[in-house]
């Protein structure tokens, strides 16, 4: 975290506990991954790509579809509005 995005431990934990603990944009509580080196908390640091700015900390679902969509805040909105408009109640 601290070579890739600049974050110390200590800071990482201060974004998780300011977000209370869940991302930001589901307002879930991040799934814990296993890989075969490691246990994972299930946090993504989202940083904006031109600047390395950190943005905080999402679920790896919600980044996954935050980069996908090009991080293009014009895609984000109208993928949004193409889901309201297309809610089945």
């Amino acid at each position: 975290i601290r070579r890739i995005h600049g974050l110390t431990l200590d800071q990482y934990h201060a974004l998780a506990e300011k977000q209370n603990f869940l991302c930001v944009i589901c307002q879930e509580e991040p799934v814990v991954r296993k890989t075969k080196k490691r246990q994972l908390d299930g946090y993504v640091v989202d940083h904006d790509h031109t600047t390395g700015k950190v943005r905080g900390l999402l679920c790896h679902t919600c980044n996954a579809g935050v980069g996908f969509l090009k991080d293009n805040p014009d895609v984000l909105l109208s993928a949004a509005m193409y889901v309201e408009n297309h809610r089945t109640t």
